[in-house]
């Protein structure tokens, strides 16, 4: 599908959709609780889905239930609708009561787009003494999870890719065996895969973990804001170059709302940041763990007037425009990767030089998202630089040329550039549009795009 956006103002009132990274992690630590976990305003996104199937094919029980569409008005629910127009609202998911429940999946499991729900469901599979077999869409089968596969060998697990290169189809067959591995994580969810399995291990087996590079730690404090939660003990260097992690821990059932998404906020933000706007996101915590928070600072030394209100609905961020265009600046993204196509984007419409550096594992997502968004950016008519480990984008305010661009069939670059739309002298095309509902299924509707084969 294509999705054609022309150039306008972008501003009003919206919540955002639950966070990813928490849904998929709650749908895990649910999946293998003893008992019944309630997940209010989940994520209903193609992720969310792929990870749902993964937990019901380890045996979790999962009862999905929806409002109808006055009722979703009411209560301000997040999320878009469904093709028969209901509204997701509430997952009770009754877990498989730790390892020893796993059960065999009947069939290859495949995560879809997800790369969050492969890397975290690989080491959940080396819990279970029985054979799981993944795979994934085609952007997954090149997406390596070698660093990961050797350390699970290093437990005891036995793992490895039927391709001989990381990628899907990858096997896995346990039991977890305990011991002490090394492993450089470019991608945080290789350690927080780790993390999430080892207290399930047998009683008496240590986990111990060495990891001499790391990128994205907040998403490790996320990871281990759950551990604590459930009252699992481990031991962590300060600096998280080392992890103790001892067996035969088990998880309780959880409750809640799933908090709001700022890798998702980060699109309507910069889309009233580029059109002259101001939004009001609700739906965010702002002691969130999430990394991507951090956008919203750089968004103010960018120029835009950015503040917290308390509303009825809970706490509420505010975006505006500034008044005098967007500056250039310099930005280190190694702890918010998934930052760098809405903030390539927002530079492209500002004036001046922006760099977005130490950011090399933004290469190892979906796409290569540097060199991508230097590829598009520059068919709008952007001067970019490409390097190693990021960007230096020359600011073209007023003089994006509009015309079509390619989303590359990755959720981010697509609202990333869809953003670019209200800012061109033309309207733009972006192609792969529909890889939008990996995260964020509604938010083309929310810029007014057109949908046309």
């Amino acid at each position: 599908m294509k999705c054609r956006i022309r150039p306008h103002r972008f501003s009003g009132t919206y919540r955002i959709p639950a966070s990813k990274s928490h849904t998929i992690r709650r749908l895990l630590f649910a999946s293998l609780a003893d008992g019944v976990s309630t997940l209010e305003y989940p994520l209903d996104s193609l992720d969310t889905r792929s990870c749902m199937e993964v937990c019901r094919a380890f045996g979790a029980r999962i009862e999905e239930y929806y409002q109808d569409a006055e009722e979703a008005r009411i209560t301000n629910n997040p999320n878009g609708p469904t093709a028969d127009g209901r509204y997701l609202y509430r997952l009770e998911v009754t877990g498989v009561g730790g390892a020893s429940g796993l059960m065999t999946p009947e069939d290859v499991l495949n995560v879809g787009n997800s790369g969050t729900t492969l890397y975290l469901a690989l080491a959940v599979a080396a819990l279970h003494w029985r054979t799981s077999v993944f795979t994934g869409d085609f952007q997954i089968r090149r997406r390596s999870a070698g660093p990961l596969l050797a350390a699970l060998q290093g437990l005891g697990v036995e793992a490895y890719s039927t391709r001989d290169n990381g990628c899907a189809p990858i096997v896995i067959r346990g039991p977890w065996k305990g011991g002490r591995v090394r492993i450089e994580c470019p991608t945080s969810q290789y350690l927080s895969a780790l993390l999430i399995a080892a207290p399930l291990a047998p009683a008496g087996t240590v986990t111990e973990i060495e990891v001499p590079l790391l990128n994205e730690r907040p998403y490790i404090d996320m990871t281990l804001s759950y551990l604590k939660a459930q009252g699992v003990p481990y031991t962590a260097a300060p600096d998280y170059s080392f992890f103790r992690i001892p067996g035969g821990a088990s998880y309780r059932p959880m409750d809640g709302i799933v908090p709001g998404d700022f890798s998702s906020a980060a699109f309507p933000a910069c889309a009233a940041a580029v059109s002259g706007g101001t939004v009001r996101l609700i739906g965010l915590d702002p002691n969130d763990t999430q990394g991507d928070r951090a956008l919203f600072d750089m968004l103010r030394v960018m120029g835009c007037v950015v503040s917290w209100e308390q509303d009825p609905l809970g706490p509420v961020i505010q975006v505006q425009a500034p008044p005098y265009g967007l500056r250039g600046a310099d930005f280190d993204l190694n702890a918010t990767p998934d930052a760098l196509p809405a903030l390539a984007a927002t530079a492209a419409c500002g004036q001046g030089t922006t760099r977005l550096l130490n950011v090399p594992n933004a290469r190892i997502k979906e796409t290569d998202r540097i060199a991508v968004m230097a590829q598009e950016l520059g068919r709008l008519g952007v001067p970019v630089q490409e390097f190693s480990d990021g960007l230096v984008i020359q600011g073209s305010a007023g003089k994006l040329l509009g015309g079509t661009v390619r989303g590359h069939h990755d959720h981010r670059v697509v609202m990333a550039l869809a953003v670019c739309g209200l800012a061109c002298q033309q309207p733009l095309v972006v192609d792969t549009a529909e890889a939008a509902a990996v995260t964020y299924p509604h938010f083309l509707t929310l810029l007014e795009g057109e949908m046309f084969e």
